[in-house]
């Protein structure tokens, strides 16, 4: 073996061979893939093969679109075919709810140029014959979806990346991976030791084992996947298609003159929590018929064939699958240690999308995508507990094939992180959501009687919904609303070299006045957002960073990855410190001043300022900033003076017609107000300029910034696209995300985020468009369940565009009293 590669990757399944194949196609020649037995002995080998591309986000959609033109080379490239086959998928609607997710799909294809087409339920049995119309109410077919042989694939990738100089050495052992100073510097493995700066976990259901050597933790569990073969029983007369049908929870792929039978039951079944025995290698679990039989009973109700075909074999492997159901990518905390891993059943459908998507990664240093919800960091502390983990593993798979409405929560692992003022709130009737293990308040039911009146919004907008939620907006707009913001993340930079540091890693001018507040973008070299946070000056050599909820890991992770190695710079994760009430409405200033002796003037507390104040009995760090478009504060106070705070809020503010409210109303406040949110309008893919966020930008600072290359150079070209604010025609026809919008009949982009402004009484959208088709005014079309809805680009925000109510002042210029 070589003593030493430029990186050494960990695993001969078809991600790691995947990986292999991409670093030698980006030049990367010296590296080595070792594996403990032969390729595709571990999940691999087992499974059963089937591609779609259509799927949840836009980044997996264009993973999978990428592997299908890669499988369609590969063996003329290779001279090793890959066993493709284009027959094309079939997914069928048994229910009114699934054939409207059909056309919401269908909507999703036309943004990507898939040609998915929907289906009657007779013309979906005229592609797929051995199927019954039983309870179906229509289908999609997408042509360009089929399914692969897994090992073919494996070894033809294998091939690729041999023919440009990988070394593959099969049968040996990885024993340890020496770090140094945070970071990999060698493999130590049975057969010698191979020095090396990159180190990537791809040993899927093994992972875990192979990150506890460098003290990193995967979260996956391996999850017994069953799928059925059959004997030969139908005359063969070309290709069947694949076939899902989620309502029964199966799938069906031809398999000769027989097929494979398999899907998601409700009751799975785990494997080697306590460890993956070190043999395990090219084994099958026993058949275990009693847990595969709901999805026989399912199968033989949509293919009555298989009651009387004879059962070949019943493949039952071990699966790797994450507690969100997303693929596991990227570098870990320890520098030069990368996973990919926890595939989720989708290793075949999307290797070669991961295999790209990583080497861009390693030899970039970033990817070009917005992979967050893929990324390794994206999990909590609260991973660390297997319980944990399993509890939620364990509700991706059972739901697999459920259908999953925007706002929909999750259930498994709850209530694990709560805020100082929970039981305030279970009091108040709070409906809660989840992010990042905390309990968060989505509305108060309790308040629904304040908007018995309002109309429900039509379709799947309609399925997590309350009139409390307008309520709640609609008092934070006409006298004050009070949210609980004890979960968003609070990161503190401190040190001699803290302002010079933050000033290189913000796109704004951060090191100001001590009590001032900035708002900006971190950025990377191609000038895209990496953060979108509000940074508070505390002291000459302290900074507050505040940002959102589920960003916490992903923004340590940057900043830190930044940090200068001289220790003029600490970074301190302080968010459950500190509990957070934000109190906004035109009545602020008058219920926080019966509270305060702070002066709460314009003059001695202006707009983006924060002072150290005392609310009631509580000592409190106010910060005057807002999310909703309204007067208002921050309140942050030592964690066990929460409850405290919440309650002398409400006492003061109830007479004045305070309301608490939840993040439900916030989203539909800061749609009104143009506030962006990161993940959805803005990402690394997009630059300040086209999000409409140039004004928190400072091009020309002493030093500059990271991006600020790239920026100016896009400024100096104009940007090609723009966010663009529409509103719709039908005000009741809510857009939840990603629907496609056009212009001229011609699809130019997606809705990033979107939802109804209950004072505008509009419908709202925000989409990137062409520059030349952003212009207000503009007439496009909107498609929500497979009806386009007229739309118009207009002036944003919608709410109080000169910022009046946001610091305070009237339109006059008299101050709000």
């Amino acid at each position: 073996m070589r003593d030493r590669a430029r990186a050494v990757i960990i695993g001969g399944g078809v991600g790691g061979a995947s990986i292999a194949y991409h670093l030698a196609h980006a030049g990367w020649s010296d590296v080595v893939l070792v594996e403990r037995a032969e390729l595709t002995s571990g999940s691999t080998f087992h499974s059963a093969g089937l591609v779609g591309q259509l799927r949840s986000t836009v980044q997996l959609t264009e993973m999978m679109m990428y592997g299908v033109e890669l499988y369609r080379r590969l063996d003329a490239e290779t001279g090793r075919s890959p066993g493709w086959s284009e027959v094309g998928s079939l997914r069928l609607a048994s229910t009114p709810a699934r054939l409207e997710e059909l056309r919401r799909q269908a909507g999703w294809a036309e943004s990507f140029g898939l040609p998915l087409q929907l289906l009657s339920a007779a013309e979906a049995q005229e592609r797929f014959p051995l199927m019954t119309l039983d309870g179906v109410l229509g289908a999609a077919f997408l042509p360009t979806d089929g399914y692969l042989d897994p090992s073919q694939l494996t070894f033809a990738l294998a091939q690729g990346a041999r023919q440009r100089g990988v070394a593959i050495e099969t049968g040996t052992r990885v024993l340890g991976i020496e770090v140094e100073r945070g970071h990999v510097r060698a493999v130590v493995t049975d057969r010698g030791r191979v020095e090396t700066e990159v180190v990537v976990n791809a040993g899927g259901i093994y992972a875990p084992e192979i990150g506890r050597l460098v003290g990193v933790r995967v979260p996956i569990v391996a999850m017994a996947h069953e799928y059925l073969v059959t004997e030969p029983f139908r005359e063969r007369q070309g290709h069947l298609p694949t076939l899902r049908d989620p309502d029964l929870l199966v799938y069906f792929r031809e398999e000769g003159g027989g097929l494979i039978m398999g899907g998601y039951e409700r009751h799975p079944a785990p494997f080697g929590l306590d460890g993956i025995p070190a043999d395990f290698n090219n084994q099958l679990l026993e058949a275990d018929w009693p847990r595969f039989e709901e999805l026989s009973r399912n199968a033989v109700r949509r293919v009555p064939a298989l009651e009387t075909a004879g059962v070949m074999r019943l493949i039952n492997g071990p699966e790797a699958f994450t507690p969100d159901g997303e693929f596991i990518l990227g570098e870990s905390e320890v520098r030069g240690f990368f996973v990919a891993a926890g595939f989720c059943a989708h290793g075949l459908a999307g290797a070669g999308g991961i295999g790209r998507v990583m080497a861009e990664w390693i030899v970039e240093g970033e990817p070009r995508q917005d992979l967050w919800h893929m990324d390794i960091r994206r999990f909590g502390a609260q991973y660390r507990s297997p319980a944990y983990t399993l509890s939620r593993v364990h509700e991706t798979y059972s739901t697999y094939y459920d259908i999953r409405y925007p706002n929909q929560e999750r259930l498994a692992g709850r209530p694990l992180r709560i805020p100082p003022a929970y039981p305030r709130h279970v009091g108040l009737e709070a409906v809660f959501g989840e992010k990042a293990g905390w309990e968060r308040v989505n509305w108060y039911e309790s308040n629904a009687h304040l908007a018995a009146q309002e109309p429900s919004p039509v379709g799947w907008a309609a399925e997590v919904w309350s009139p409390a939620i307008a309520a709640e907006h609609r008092a934070t707009r006409t006298a004050a609303g009070l949210f609980d913001e004890s979960s968003f993340a609070k990161i503190e930079v401190v040190g001699p070299g803290a302002a010079t540091f933050l000033q290189q890693l913000c796109a704004n001018d951060v090191a100001r006045r001590v009590g001032q507040i900035t708002y900006t973008q971190m950025l990377n070299p191609r000038g895209g957002i990496e953060s979108d946070c509000t940074i508070t000056r505390l002291a000459e050599d302290r900074f507050r960073i505040v940002t959102g909820t589920a960003f916490l890991a992903h923004d340590l992770g940057w900043i830190r990855r930044h940090l200068p190695d001289d220790g003029r710079v600490a970074v301190l994760d302080v968010t459950s410190a500190h509990a957070c009430h934000a109190l906004w409405g035109p009545a602020a200033r008058e219920i926080l001043a019966g509270l305060t002796p702070a002066d709460l003037s314009n003059r001695a507390f202006p707009y983006m300022s924060a002072r150290e104040i005392t609310v009631g009995d509580v000592p409190c760090l106010a910060l005057r900033v807002t999310y909703v478009g309204e007067l208002g504060w921050e309140l942050y106070c030592p964690a066990e003076f929460g409850s405290r705070l919440w309650d002398t809020l409400v006492e003061a503010g109830r007479p004045r017609g305070l309301v608490p409210g939840g993040y439900r109303a916030i989203d539909s406040l800061r749609l009104e107000k143009g506030y962006r949110v990161w993940g959805s309008d803005i990402t690394p893919e997009d630059t300040p300029d086209e999000a409409g966020l140039g004004f928190a930008v400072r091009i020309d600072k002493p030093g500059g910034f990271i991006g600020r290359d790239a920026l100016a150079r896009a400024r100096a070209a104009g940007p090609l696209r723009q966010l663009a604010c529409l509103a719709l025609a039908d005000p009741r026809r809510v857009v939840l995300g990603n629907e496609p919008v056009r212009v001229g009949g011609r699809t130019v982009g997606r809705v990033t985020s979107g939802g109804y402004g209950y004072t505008v009484e509009r419908s709202i959208a925000y989409a990137y468009l062409p520059r030349e088709q952003a212009a207000l005014g503009g007439a496009a079309e909107i498609e929500v369940f497979g009806s386009w809805i007229p739309a118009e680009v207009v002036t944003e925000p919608l709410w109080d565009p000169e910022g009046a109510r946001v610091r305070g002042v009237e339109p006059a210029g008299v101050p709000v009293t």
